[in-house]
């Protein structure tokens, strides 16, 4: 027979746990069918066309996955990411520029992790939060996305602020994460390389720096005394070969306050450079964060967002882009409707 004081706390901890259950669910996202693409509000998309379930499965900031068989109808957005909560990440770590990758059989979830209750390092006065580039991983493209089995704790260094990972498997057939180490600890962001362990489980040695954000010939920023200079930010790196094998790499800054993405090219046709920027920007302003993929019918295509700053607010939707690398270079086509 129960006691009366045992009685009363396992009724206590049945109402805390369903309480609980349903604050879970309450936080869980509402599914939504048939939304057009540029009803979707999102940052940093990144788009997988799936071959073996022939369907579309796009990304970004927020750890919410959406689907679509024709990218002209979607239903999401989906919670797939499922880091763990007794990691540095924290319980609830924002999420931002996930991409999925195929590889070896299985599906890689890189993306960028904060922990906003973790402070690594104060610079010019401006708390700097633990924020890094991390793998999951998954057997199904919709995830969910866990983490590697035996995998690194870290990918990368505790005390150093890093962002918008990419996967690129270079011409030594090692695969590399390629990744931006943020502006606001080193002032001047650097996009670096860094080798990955076979099974995409960790990193090995060191990283290397392959560019840095002054390199650009088009970023700019106002200071507050003296002539313009370049930006400081770099911002959502990945990697391209045309069609005569020359190495590619679209990327992000701004020039003043215009959200603006470029491309550079690699004079050895390997990550380690070195990188030539382009002259001139690639997109119109105010897109960037962009990648290339191949539609399902074998199409190229560009996915980026659009940048609106409504009274402090960012308001960014994504966009496709026709595309064409079949000769030396990328060139940039019309908007793309599915």
């Amino acid at each position: 027979m129960i006691g009366i004081k045992t009685g009363w706390a396992l009724l206590l901890s049945c109402q805390v746990l369903a309480v609980a259950t349903q604050a879970q669910e309450a936080r869980k996202p509402m599914i939504q069918q048939n939304v057009p693409l540029d009803s979707i509000r999102l940052s940093d998309p990144f788009i997988l066309a799936d071959s073996k379930t022939k369907q579309y499965y796009m990304t970004g900031t927020g750890g919410l996955l959406w689907k679509s068989p024709d990218m002209k109808r979607w239903s999401g957005p989906y919670s797939v990411a499922q880091p763990d909560p007794a990691s540095w990440m924290g319980p609830k770590p924002m999420i931002w520029a996930a991409e999925i990758h195929p590889y070896q059989g299985k599906y890689y979830y890189f993306a960028t992790f904060t922990n906003q209750a973790v402070k690594i390092d104060t610079v010019q006065g401006t708390p700097i939060e633990r924020r890094a580039c991390h793998v999951l991983v998954s057997n199904q493209p919709g995830g969910p996305y866990v983490p590697v089995s035996g995998g690194d704790a870290t990918y990368l260094p505790a005390n150093k602020p890093t962002l918008d990972a990419t996967l690129w498997v270079d011409k030594d057939k090692k695969p590399y994460m390629v990744y931006c180490h943020e502006w606001l600890q080193n002032q001047n962001g650097t996009i670096e390389k860094i080798q990955l362990k076979p099974d995409l489980s960790g990193t090995v040695g060191e990283s290397k720096v392959l560019f840095r954000a002054s390199d650009s010939p088009w970023s700019r920023e106002n200071p507050r005394t003296g002539p313009a200079r370049p930006n400081k930010v770099t911002d959502g790196p990945y990697l391209f070969r045309t069609g005569t094998g020359r190495l590619g790499m679209i990327w992000t800054s701004w020039i003043y306050d215009v959200y603006t993405q470029g491309v550079a090219y690699s004079t050895s046709g390997t990550l380690d450079g070195p990188w030539v920027q382009e002259k001139d920007p690639i997109t119109p302003p105010n897109y960037g964060h962009g990648m290339l993929f191949r539609t399902l019918n074998g199409k190229l295509l560009m996915a980026a967002h659009s940048h609106q700053d409504i009274k402090g607010r960012y308001h960014r939707v994504p966009h496709l882009f026709a595309l064409d690398v079949s000769g030396n270079k990328l060139v940039l086509g019309k908007p793309y409707q599915p």
